[in-house]
């Protein structure tokens, strides 16, 4: 990265620590009781998100995991409004009826998380084959993790998107887990871009937790996506730090293996850089942090100030 693009580095520093921090604070305000369904956090998987989110511009779209309220946040969704959905509270983006693992807010072009695995793919085709119909610039996005490449609906979609030459980013989260399920025993794949390069997609794979290397690969493929070069599939390279869901008792992974993903944390790494570059100083750095975490706990406190739906409402925007 040169030294004539400092800004957009420090900006992602700061969304990356909001994102940790809205995660954290969720978590907590789950073991308290006030969160309903299950909880799944993306804490360490940062750098993937604002390496492919940061990159789009405000009119694209996306659809997510049920671990998606950092893509939302980096999409430019409110934090006060994400924390009142997750609390099932009138103040959230579908007033409260759509809780953590389904989040919509159309006006930032955050098209949906979905509980059902893989299920964001074909509404992303679907977004991305309305824009090339209408003639529209935008781009579709969608983020789903490792274990989806086994859907039915992944292959639907990359084949539907090959062969329509769509405006989509395929990302893949590889967090090496499918749920409980480490990805070499679901597929024998040395890479999960040989599934994409089977539908003739150029496919790469990043290293997810540097945010920069994302960048430059989720640049590169939302500008061919515009031009009409078709679809492009990222596979970053990340983990979670946290089990698949708050209970989880993580069985199936050693304590030293999630220590060792932590030594290459995506914000303690970009933070390192900037101070390494002189890009930014210490200094700046930890008022950034302190600013993104002031902005995440006035946001959890409003929005549990937040009313409840009325149970009037409850049939209301179901078709």
């Amino acid at each position: 990265m040169s030294q004539t693009q400092p800004d957009w580095r420090i900006d992602a520093y700061r969304d990356m620590v909001r994102i940790r921090e809205f995660e954290e604070t969720s978590a907590k305000l789950y073991t308290q009781g006030l969160v309903g369904g299950s909880l799944h956090l993306a804490i360490g998987q940062e750098g993937t998100i604002m390496g492919t989110v940061g990159a789009l511009a405000s009119g694209d779209q996306i659809t997510m995991t049920y671990r998606g309220r950092g893509h939302a946040l980096a999409k430019g969704a409110d934090p006060f409004a994400l924390f009142a959905e997750i609390l099932g509270r009138q103040g959230g983006t579908s007033r409260g009826k759509g809780g953590p693992m389904h989040i919509y807010d159309p006006e930032v072009g955050v098209m949906g998380t979905n509980a059902i695995v893989g299920a964001g793919i074909p509404i992303a085709v679907g977004l991305a084959l309305a824009a090339k119909m209408e003639g529209a610039s935008r781009v579709a996005m969608t983020a789903f993790g490792d274990g989806a490449v086994n859907q039915g609906a992944f292959h639907e979609g990359l084949n539907l998107a090959a062969i329509w030459d769509l405006p989509i980013v395929f990302v893949c989260e590889n967090n090496l887990y499918s749920e409980m399920t480490p990805i070499k025993d679901a597929v024998r794949n040395d890479s999960l871009t040989e599934r994409a390069q089977a539908y003739r997609i150029r496919a790469v794979t990043v290293d997810g937790n540097d945010v920069e290397a994302v960048r430059e690969v989720a640049e590169q493929a939302i500008a061919r996506a515009r031009a009409g070069e078709g679809p492009t599939f990222i596979e970053c390279m990340t983990y979670r730090y946290v089990g698949h869901m708050l209970g989880d008792p993580e069985t199936y992974r050693s304590k030293e293996e999630v220590q060792s993903w932590k030594e290459r944390d995506p914000i303690l790494l970009l933070r390192e850089k900037l101070l390494r570059e002189k890009a930014a100083t210490k200094t700046q750095l930890d008022a950034i942090e302190a600013a993104a975490r002031e902005e995440i706990a006035q946001a959890a406190d409003s929005a549990q100030k937040s009313p409840e739906p009325q149970l009037e409402e409850a049939l209301d925007d179901v078709f």
